[in-house]
């Protein structure tokens, strides 16, 4: 008889065993003994820290009642006190109990199971009323760039709505990650795809986005405002309105320019409003024939008459020797901005410099040339013509 061939092993095909699944209600039946022995053990505690978390929760709220009067005490809205009282305001009931009781948990001795549930509450209002509080006094701070300029009407309603909406966005979904990840969670994931939207998003609305963070900088940078005068490029105008995507700027020759507010910014601007004083620059021209003393004294007349014009002169002296005149250079500052008081100045100052110049005897020549020429045998040809020649009579002797 033959021997029998030994079979392998059979193989388990059985699947791992299950992580046991938490009991819920026995949980909860522990939870429930626990704190029923921390009352009767630390009782005295328990009334204390009560006491005391009532006395947190009433200065909580009556420092929200102060922000509340800070708010309708007549301040502007994009006051730092109103701003103040708004984020103040914005203080949640649940942050106010759960601050309280945080705060006195350890001194009433609060079991592990109870100490956690404390904890999870806590950092769930913290976190939230932190990003309130963020949201409010951004808000808060682009109001008060805002406040003092002239951007009002549609424009700023427009753009503190979508401000608005960027900034809630933003800032909860900051508070979202930094709540998960307190909380244990892998948010590793969650802000790469978070990345990875904003970077699509941001692609596809790229031109959009740059004049709407182009808007932004000339509401924080205040380079210019409604009304100013700005010089750009080849350009010049006075501000009309400053949109979400584009400015309007009225020409001096009566035209609406529109150009987009990353256009702008990217130009070199030159802000006519904000200058201190204006300069008015003069070339004056005297004959070469003018005696030497004469002209040493040209400087002094020129800055006589400038002053009795109402100016300041910057610079009046010698500049160069031009093609028909010597040239002097005279720099006129007049204080302010007012073209309506600078070009007056001119005016009077041109015609006291041409009255002095007359009673000094100081010629301002015209632009003369003249040209000589010469004859093919290089004899030089005069520009004017030559006289008759006047024929003696011949006497005849006898």
């Amino acid at each position: 008889m033959a021997a029998s061939t030994p079979t392998p092993a059979a193989v388990s095909t059985a699947s791992p065993p299950r992580p046991a699944v938490p009991d819920v209600r026995a949980q909860l039946q522990e939870l429930v003994d626990s704190t029923v022995h921390w009352f009767q053990a630390y009782w005295l505690q328990i009334i204390i820290a009560g006491v005391i978390a009532a006395a947190i929760v009433t200065g909580l709220y009556a420092l929200r009642r102060l922000g509340q009067r800070l708010c309708r005490t007549g301040n502007p809205r994009g006051a730092w006190l109103t701003v103040a009282g708004r984020v103040v305001t914005k203080t949640t009931n649940y942050f106010i109990v759960m601050t309280a009781i945080k705060v006195v948990d350890n001194y009433a001795q609060t079991p592990p199971a109870l100490d956690k549930l404390v904890t999870f509450l806590f950092t769930i209002a913290a976190v939230l009323q932190g990003a309130i509080w963020a949201r409010e006094f951004i808000l808060g701070t682009i109001e008060h760039k805002t406040a003092s300029e002239h951007f009002q009407g549609e424009t700023i309603i427009n753009a503190m709505g979508l401000i608005r909406l960027l900034v809630s966005v933003v800032v909860f979904a900051v508070a979202a990650v930094v709540l998960l990840d307190n909380l244990g969670v892998n948010v590793t994931g969650l802000v790469a795809g978070l990345g990875v939207g904003g970077i699509a998003i941001g692609l596809a609305a790229q031109g959009i986005f740059a004049d709407l963070f182009a808007a932004l900088a000339i509401i924080f940078d205040r380079p210019f405002s409604k009304g100013d005068q700005i010089s750009f490029g080849t350009s010049t105008g006075t501000i009309e309105a400053i949109g979400l995507k584009s400015t309007r700027i009225r020409a001096y020759t009566g035209e609406q320019r529109i150009i987009s507010n990353k256009s702008l910014l990217d130009m070199e601007i030159l802000n006519v409003s904000k200058r201190d004083h204006i300069r008015l620059p003069f070339t004056i021209g005297v004959a070469y024939e003018t005696p030497p003393e004469t002209l040493a004294r040209i400087p002094a007349i020129l800055q006589q008459l400038v002053e009795e014009a109402g100016g300041t002169a910057a610079r009046a002296g010698f500049e160069t020797f031009g093609p028909s005149s010597l040239d002097f250079a005279l720099l006129v500052d007049v204080p302010g901005a007012d073209w309506s008081v600078a070009h007056p100045l001119r005016d009077r100052l041109l015609v006291s410099i041409m009255k002095r110049f007359a009673a000094e005897g100081i010629s301002i020549p015209y632009p003369t040339q003249t040209t000589y020429t010469a004859a093919p045998n290089g004899e030089l040809i005069m520009p004017y013509p030559d006289a008759p020649r006047i024929e003696r009579p011949v006497t005849q002797r006898g």
